[in-house]
Formats: structure tokens, sequence, C-alpha cells
């Protein structure tokens, strides 16, 4: 089977981490091969970008530059990294990509969605995602859950308006794109977003065991 391409995304304190290691072993243990991945970084140079992109040390940082870096470091991560993994038949997994930038960039800070969508055809081609699963939850619920975790980056110090605009745009992205997303309550204990999280995997595996058969 050819691989399949699986993005999550949603805002701070939506639980991600935890649930893409779910993800991974349920895949394997059904006998996938995965890959998990991350934006921005998942190469050595896209790592370094993303030092760049979350310190302090470039709160003056301009919109355009900001977003340009975001791309540059996807341009390397597709292909150092996605792109190989996924012409070898693993399944990628990855922690946010293209819609992140759509939520921050865009919805947060106010850049132009036609901007980014001309980035993302010049970087990307043709290549989407098969599957993104949007970790939904309210913003003060989340940014209290990311206060306790570590000491807050460049993007986790912007003002609740601004994580308002991302989580907008994010949903207004699963409405655009509803052939791919599917929106996960993240509100509620690990145990019922995991829960929530397989059956969308077990629909998404029958759903692509069909396309096989039907390409063979």
């Amino acid at each position: 089977m050819a691989g399949r391409f699986i993005t999550v995304e949603g805002g701070e304190g939506a639980g991600k981490t935890t649930q893409l290691i779910f993800m991974r072993d349920y895949l394997a243990q059904a006998g996938y091969r995965v890959v998990v991945t991350r934006e921005p970084g998942g190469t050595t140079l896209g790592e370094e970008i993303r030092g760049l992109l979350l310190s302090h040390r470039h709160n003056g940082m301009t919109l355009i530059a900001e977003t340009l870096l975001m791309f540059a470091a996807r341009a390397e991560h597709l292909e150092q990294v996605i792109r190989p993994a996924l012409a070898e038949g693993h399944w990628v997994l990855c922690d946010r990509f293209t819609d992140a930038t759509y939520a921050y960039q865009g919805g947060g800070r106010g850049l132009a969605l036609e901007w980014i969508a001309v980035l993302e055809d010049w970087v990307q081609g043709a290549l989407r995602p098969d599957l993104t699963l949007l970790f939904d939850l309210p913003v003060t619920v989340g940014l209290a859950r990311a206060g306790k975790r570590s000491a807050v980056d460049r993007f986790e110090r912007e003002d609740v308006a601004f994580f308002e605009r991302v989580r907008a745009t994010y949903r207004e992205q699963g409405v655009r794109h509803s052939n791919r997303y599917r929106v996960v309550n993240a509100d509620q204990p690990v145990a019922g977003v995991w829960a929530e999280v397989q059956n969308i995997l077990d629909e998404f595996l029958r759903s692509s065991l069909d396309r096989s058969d039907i390409l063979q």
C-alpha cells in the first residue's frame, strides 16, 4: 500500500504530542511503517529555523520573514523527509503543517490567505495531507495547560485575541477542507480524546484499504 500523510493541528495545550505517540504506536501495531515528524523542524536545517522562529531573540521579526522561514523549513522537510518516506510506503505523522501557517500567520497575524496559498502551491505542488486531525479546545483552557509545561516561546506570548483568531481560522479550514479534516474535542480527559482519534483512524484505515482494492 502507498504511504499516507496525516497531519495533526491545534492551538497551544491541545495535547497533540501525546496523541501523536498513541497514533504512532497504534499504526505500528497494525503493521504500518510510521515516520513521526514536526513543523517547523524535522530536518537539521528545519530545527535551526525552528529555533529562530520560536526564540525571543527575534521578537521584531517581520511577518513576511516569519512566513518565508516557515516555508523554507517546509521545503527542506518535504524534500528530505516527507516525500521520500511516502515514496517508500511509510505513513507520515506530522505535528503541524501548512494549515498551521494559515492559522497562525494568516488568521493570527493577518497575512492574506491568498499569499499563503501561492507559497503552498509553489513549495508543495499537488501534495496535501490525506487526513488532518484538528484538536480543538477553548483558548483559555489550552493556554492554561501550556503555561504549566514550559516557558512560553515567541508565539505563546501573544494575547488571547491572537489565539482566538488562530482557533477560528483552524475551524474555517476544517469547513473548507472537510474532505480531509476531522475535528477532535480536546477539552476532555486524554482517554476520551484518544477514543475519538482511534475511531477516526479506524475509519481512515478502512477507507485506505478500500481505495487500495480499487487501485488493484
